[in-house]
């Protein structure tokens, strides 16, 4: 069911990636991988959850899956079918994986949307998505309130936490007269699972478009999240990572591949706090962590000898959105005791290059070589590849080694002609073809990538010295 089969002992980037081979099912759901097969263990935790104010749960797989069931039934009453979009407008808080479960459980595509998002953006979403029902904690509510009446196909608003008004249906008040059973839906792995908003490469500067990412895409996201994290899981592994539960990061690179390995991981929601942050991992004893350059940063500056005052474990260290400079990279090892391994993906094909120290040490300033599973290369404006060291758009193979990548999104929502733009030398589901990524690096001759900058800014720069 994991999907992926690598060989740990790998000391060489070629014996791992020789290693690997895709194992798709016909049949998949993410529900299912994440929480249905691990929740027969009523003793498996899958979420240590705290706030600001220092309130504490503890939510077991069984629990997260007894929620999402009753979840499951009461949007089946509201009308919900197979393929009707739910928004989930909610930070880090357990209702967050639950109505993850219960959208995929569903066949329902799961709209996730930043809490923080500003008005115009949140109305945006919805109405790309046409979502049928929206659910949402009070630190979203005022501004849906004042887009509400623009959304014809907004049919239901379920409140978490302090989010009241007459026209919200409480969740706590809701799923405890739903039924706890509940019978997942059979879905394809090619079903759609997912739409997140993206700036994406292609199309205006600023124009937003949705991905539409299927069951599969948590499968093709897996071989990045093992490596970087030297090979998760492993015994007493715990994840945190401050990244939004709303966007690929938090939930590709973080929520769903931690439950789908059945290991627990902590949920926060409060703003990022560099002492907090070295608070939260002693207290949890947190030993993977995503954490991004700018995070890092503030944590090195606000407290750099940080073993001197908590008791840190450890164990992998993912950083991605900019390269980590060397002072950075220094400190992790000095400081935190652990090798940072960069990733780099998007969400329309994410996770697709990056390191994993135990194999081979990553080179300050490297984005890293391509993950296994992914044909990744340099290619010129033609689509073709350049020698090492020359400059070129990051592509990645729709097929490798026979298989067509999971990683690789349906599409984006109703916007054709941007995904046919998206790709070089024929459509998505051409195995020849190569997804553009939009980014410029070099290739060295053993396969590590140096990025260089984005394709637009080159493009600007070039068209504006005329």
């Amino acid at each position: 069911m994991s999907g992926i089969t690598l060989d740990a002992e790998a000391r060489d980037w070629q014996t791992l990636r020789a290693s690997f081979r895709w194992q798709v099912p016909a049949r998949y759901n993410i529900a299912q991988a994440c929480c249905g097969r691990w929740a027969g263990d009523r003793s498996r935790f899958a979420l240590y959850y705290e706030d600001e104010a220092g309130h504490t749960e503890a939510w077991t797989f069984w629990d997260v899956q007894q929620a999402a069931n009753r979840l499951s039934n009461v949007l089946g009453a509201m009308g919900v079918m197979a393929g009707d979009r739910i928004a989930i407008i909610l930070p880090q808080r357990p209702e967050t994986g639950i109505a993850h479960m219960a959208c995929h459980q569903m066949g329902a595509i799961a709209v996730p949307i930043p809490h923080l998002s500003g008005v115009d953006a949140l109305e945006f979403c919805l109405a790309n998505a046409e979502a049928r029902v929206a659910i949402i904690d009070e630190s979203g509510l005022e501004k849906l309130a004042a887009v509400r009446e623009a959304l014809p196909h907004l049919k239901h608003v379920i409140g978490v936490g302090g989010a009241r008004e007459s026209w919200v249906r409480e969740w706590a008040t809701l799923l405890p007269l739903a039924s706890s059973r509940y019978t997942p839906r059979d879905t394809a792995a090619d079903d759609a699972a997912m739409i997140i908003h993206t700036s994406g490469t292609t199309g205006k500067p600023g124009d937003p478009k949705g991905a539409l990412l299927a069951q599969r895409t948590l499968l093709g996201n897996l071989p990045g999240f093992v490596c970087s994290h030297d090979f998760y899981p492993q015994r007493g592994d715990l994840f945190w990572s401050p990244a939004d539960w709303a966007g690929t990061g938090g939930l590709f690179d973080a929520l769903l591949p931690s439950w789908n390995f059945g290991q627990p991981l902590l949920g926060y929601r409060g703003r990022f706090d560099p002492e907090k942050a070295f608070w939260l991992m002693e207290k949890y004893a947190v030993r993977n962590s995503l954490l991004s350059p700018a995070e890092l940063k503030m944590m090195m500056k606000a407290v750099p000898q940080p073993k001197e005052k908590y008791g840190l474990g450890l164990r992998s260290l993912v950083s991605e959105g900019e390269t980590v400079g060397e002072e950075v990279c220094h400190w992790t090892q000095e400081a935190l005791g652990v090798t940072v391994n960069e990733m780099y993906g998007q969400t329309e094909i994410n996770a697709i290059v990056g390191n994993c120290a135990t194999v081979t040490p990553p080179r300050p300033g490297a984005m890293g070589r391509g993950y296994p599973g992914h044909r990744v290369a340099v290619l010129d404006a033609a689509g073709q590849p350049v020698p090492p060291g020359e400059l070129g758009e990051i592509c990645v193979q729709r097929s490798c080694d026979g298989v067509m990548d999971p990683v690789f999104m349906l599409g984006y929502w109703k916007y054709p002609e941007a995904t046919a733009e998206k790709f070089f030398g024929g459509g998505i589901d051409d195995p020849q073809a190569w997804g553009r990524t939009g980014d410029l690096a070099k290739m060295d001759e053993d396969g590590v990538l140096w990025y260089q900058g984005r394709v637009d800014d080159r493009f600007k720069s070039i068209t504006g010295s005329g």
